[in-house]
């Protein structure tokens, strides 16, 4: 008899419900879940991709090592294991802690094992070498907003479903269905703004399946954000328009923030930018204007020279126009396992530490316990105490998705042992000698605990395993606990029970010595009794899900929630809207949002620099030059979604975006091949015509590059595109998160010469 499942997709930001048909053992439909207390039906394209990522051919199942002649052979998991022993050991032996690296890519999120089993592992390795797709992605906006909140996870979400004027900078949510925004249908909620009379703009280089839906587009030159958000708030000063309201009592250096602004006038900033002065002044008093306005900014601010500072300005102008801590503006989740701003003394903490220590070649510092990934081939290549010498991967693939991949490449290969925790032999993998095989998503349960940290609502939603571990299989959180062991000189026969008891032990003991916590002085041993007979994630989560701030307290406050309350309702909680949280959830050490942070003082005369045109980057196409931008798809999340057949069908989406004006000049037309250069390396690819590119930018997709020797995903190997991240230079970097610029960076374009047809009959 057929049965129904019901889980929350793991393949995006916006974990949408679905409802799973499930036959003789395999899942025959997926379809939306309508009665998922977000997502409502809602999903996407990948959702359905669900079986073919689960059925893939070309997915790992068992352990592999690495053979004599460079390919890979499958072994059992005690053989891996002592492999992966000797290995790691080895090197700890001979060159120290320091020697050994950690990577944790993009797919860790979107799990339930890897956000609480990953940071055990870390912290037991005792590197400074820990790297993460972070450093490509979102560490701008974190810093930013412990910068002025004081904890990386108070990040201000826009609060779409009652705003009435939405201004998204860099970003399209249509296509990556939210980041650092988790939120299902955009498309629906965009539409229901301009449905209740509000507005939607969208500044961005191209003309975006969002800025098609939205009511303006504002082409903006790229890199060139900080510089329009600067100018709007000098406007907001100019014009008599800042009106922080509820919020100035707990402000701090605003008339700092009046100051650092003035030099950056609309008429100062337009020839930058690309956007008239009069456009930015009916921005800002269209913002200021607005009952209930937010601002929103992503990958485009965040992956670029000014990633920090323009991160840092869109929230400035929340706050400037009193739409921070608002309904309808930029508000702070309070998700179900708890945050760092919702445990302790409320209103005050120590603030963010960063540079704690710095990376041994280059001197960059660490950021949230992490050196920049944009060092790591560097600090592998480089002889020397400290130098790394072996990496432990978990669910990432650097080699495509971060800066200079080539030189990543190369350097990967000099390592004297590298494991990899993945479902594939991927571009990075393939240098591995053990890979380790993890669960299809339907053979794992599944808890979004950091993606609910970012929804624009207040929901909890646990999914049971949809299908059993095959045999031969493990769960994923036994391979992290096992790794531990071996790092930390257990030998991989150590108990793994054993280490989990200690784990949740642990994190129970932290919260009876937590002020204000619902178990505050209990026996944490007593607790652990009470979460029997669960053991791996799901006892770490019903500890979180009880001393969260809607939890039970272990009795404390009966009828709060538990795991066993989101057992018994399969298609969530929904814990209502999200509500003013300040001051209390500030964790500044003054208790104030300190508007203006020292580290961004600091920098903005660099943006002064870049003002007089001394930066390299957002002036593309005033002298010829041209620079590469990022784009998304929604079939694409970065490169571990390029085998899946019902993804890559349809036109090749892998070409470099040109405008016409651009192609006329260059001597490029449609569908012919271009080559693009940059200090770094160069890739040629097919040439789209697109009026929707503002000249002087050339867009290529980010994850592609998949036609390489020895990488286990044929699908992909067959829709193989162009790395951009060859591209990407590894010097270029947001100096105040370490975070590669992906997207500016100066590049040269020129046709790639046709083939001369052979002469008849020759």
């Amino acid at each position: 008899m057929p049965r129904t499942a019901f889980r929350t997709c793991p393949l995006c930001e916006a974990t949408c419900g679905l409802e799973l048909t499930i036959e003789d053992g395999a899942v025959t439909r997926v379809r939306g879940d309508a009665d998922d207390v977000l997502s409502r039906g809602f999903v996407c394209p990948k959702a359905v991709s669900l079986t073919e990522l689960h059925d893939d051919p070309d997915r790992i199942r068992t352990p592999l090592r690495r053979t004599a002649d460079g390919g890979f052979e499958p072994c059992s998991w005690e053989e891996a294991f002592a492999l992966v022993d000797a290995g790691l050991t080895g090197v700890h032996e001979r060159a120290g802690r320091d020697a050994v690296a950690l990577y944790i890519g993009n797919p860790s999120v979107h799990n339930l094992s890897a956000p609480l089993y990953a940071r055990v592992l870390a912290k037991a390795l005792q590197t400074r070498n820990v790297y993460s797709a972070s450093t490509v992605d979102q560490y701008p906006k974190q810093l930013a907003s412990a910068l002025l909140f004081g904890s990386a996870t108070t990040v201000a979400i826009p609060d779409l479903d009652r705003t009435d004027h939405l201004l998204i900078l860099g970003a399209n949510p249509l296509a990556s269905n939210g980041s650092l925004m988790t939120a299902p249908d955009v498309r629906g909620r965009l539409r229901a703004i301009q449905g209740r009379g509000g507005k939607v703009v969208v500044v961005d280089p191209r003309r975006t399946r969002t800025a098609e839906a939205a009511d303006e587009h504002v082409a903006i030159r790229p890199g060139g954000d900080a510089l329009l958000l600067a100018a709007m708030a000098a406007t907001l000063f100019e014009e008599g328009l800042v009106a922080p309201g509820r919020l100035a009592p707990f402000l701090s250096g605003l008339e700092e923030v009046r100051e650092a602004v003035a030099p950056f006038a609309p008429e100062r900033v337009a020839a930058a930018t690309g956007i008239g002065a009069a456009t930015i002044r009916r921005l800002a008093r269209e913002l200021a204007a607005a009952e209930r306005a937010v601002v929103y900014g992503r990958m485009g601010t965040t992956t670029q020279a000014f990633g920090t500072t323009a991160s840092w300005l869109v929230d400035v102008l929340n706050v400037l126009t009193g739409n921070l801590d608002r309904e309808g503006g930029a508000m702070l989740p309070l998700p179900a396992t708890g945050s760092t701003n919702a445990r302790g003394e409320p209103g005050r903490g120590r603030g963010a530490r960063t540079g704690r220590w710095a990376s041994r070649v280059r001197g960059l510092g660490e950021i949230f316990g992490e050196l920049p990934v944009a060092c790591m081939a560097e600090e592998i290549e480089t002889p020397g105490e400290g130098q790394v010498r072996a990496l432990i991967t978990l669910a990432g693939n650097p080699v495509v998705s971060t800066p200079n991949a080539g030189r990543l490449d190369a350097a990967l290969a000099s390592l004297d042992f590298m494991v990899s925790l993945d479902l594939y032999v991927t571009e990075t993998s393939r240098h591995a000698d053990v890979i380790l095989p993890a669960p299809s998503p339907l053979e794992r349960s599944h808890y979004d605990v950091a993606l609910y940290g970012f929804s624009i609502r207040d929901v909890a939603n646990y999914s049971p395993a949809a299908l059993p571990l095959p045999e031969g299989m493990q769960d994923e959180w036994r391979t992290l606990l096992t790794l531990t062991a071996i790092v930390t000189g257990q030998g991989p026969e150590a108990d793994v029970d054993a280490i989990d008891d200690f784990v949740a032990l642990e994190l129970l003991r932290r919260e009876t010595a937590t002020a204000g916590s619902p178990v505050e002085g209990r026996d944490p041993a007593e607790l652990l009794a009470a979460l029997a007979p669960r053991r791996g994630p799901e006892r770490l989560l019903d500890g979180l899900l009880r001393t969260g701030p809607y939890g039970d307290g272990f009795g404390a406050r009966p009828g709060g929630l538990t795991l066993a309350a989101l057992e018994d309702a399969p298609h969530g909680i929904d814990l209502g809207p999200l509500r003013p949280r300040l001051p209390e959830a500030l964790r500044t050490a003054s208790g104030t949002i300190e508007l203006l942070p020292e580290q961004i003082a600091a920098d903005l005369p660099r943006l002064h620099a870049l003002l007089a045109g001394h930066e390299p980057g957002g002036d593309g196409g005033e002298d010829g030059r041209m620079v590469l931008v990022g784009r998304r798809h929604l079939r694409s999340n970065n490169s571990w979604m390029h085998n899946l057949p019902l993804l890559v069908r349809g036109p090749e989406r892998c070409t470099a975006q040109i405008h016409p004006d651009d192609a006329a000049r260059l001597g490029l037309r449609d569908g012919a091949a271009v080559r693009i250069a940059s200090r770094v390396g160069a890739v040629e690819l097919p040439v789209e015509v697109d009026a929707a590119i503002m000249p002087g930018v050339v867009s290529v997709p980010h994850g592609w590059g998949h036609g390489v020797e020895g990488v286990g995903w044929r699908v992909a190997a067959a829709h193989g595109g162009a790395n951009s991240n060859l591209l990407a230079d590894e010097r270029l970097l947001d100096p105040l998160s370490g975070t590669a610029v992906l997207n500016g960076i100066p590049v040269e374009l020129a046709p790639v010469p046709e083939p001369v047809p052979a002469a008849a009959g020759a």
